[in-house]
């Protein structure tokens, strides 16, 4: 399965882009993606706006990860990239002692690749990849329908997920610092560079 996201500038909403610049790096599928690689997105609010739901059903606003790095992930149980998991969960024992968090929302929007319970998921993860970063309950991130968070970060960048495993990068003031395709793999150089960039000051 392939990803393919727009190759123009992200929009300019209500605030301006600052820091280091926005990287525009090699298309995929013959288009390009964007890459915010180190560059903040100030803009009117932030990540800790939104709230999400435990795989387990409790509350999980993004608030409480304030201080820290979050990548934000859109998994899938029966993707050609689910062995990705293996990647996330080293990624995330890797850093976390850093102050990075791994969150997992599992969605069934691309392919049917997602049909189970939150039960099954839960359970797919753990006997199949030993994960135990944290996972939300199912979510839906594209169309009228979308999670807030996904229609906000949308609207930041001006591209979603077009696929499973799309990696957003948050920074610890819950700035959206990067967006990253399926074809990055979560311990790739790339993407452990710019996580190294992003942790808290007093962890990194």
């Amino acid at each position: 399965m392939t990803e393919a996201a727009k190759s123009h500038k992200p929009k300019r909403r209500r605030g301006l882009y600052t820091a280091l610049g926005i990287t525009t790096v090699l298309g995929f599928a013959g288009m390009g993606y964007l890459a915010l690689m180190g560059g903040a997105v100030a803009a009117e609010g932030s990540a800790y706006d939104y709230s999400f739901t435990t795989i387990d059903g409790d509350p999980l606003p993004l608030e409480q990860y304030r201080g820290k790095t979050v990548l934000l992930v859109n998994t899938a149980s029966q993707c050609g990239f689910t062995p990705q998991y293996e990647g996330l969960q080293a990624l995330w024992e890797k850093y976390r002692d850093q102050g990075l968090v791994v969150l997992g929302a599992p969605s069934n929007d691309f392919g049917g690749q997602e049909p189970g319970s939150e039960k099954e998921i839960k359970k797919f993860c753990e006997v199949n990849f030993n994960v135990n970063f944290p996972l939300t309950s199912k979510i839906v991130t594209k169309g009228d329908d979308a999670h807030p968070f996904y229609k906000w970060a949308r609207q930041e960048i001006g591209s979603g997920p077009k696929w499973n495993f799309h990696k957003y990068l948050i920074d610890p003031d819950g700035n959206l610092v990067g967006s990253y395709p399926s074809i990055v793999k979560p311990m790739s150089k790339k993407l452990r560079k710019a996580v190294e960039k992003n942790l808290p000051k007093s962890a990194s």
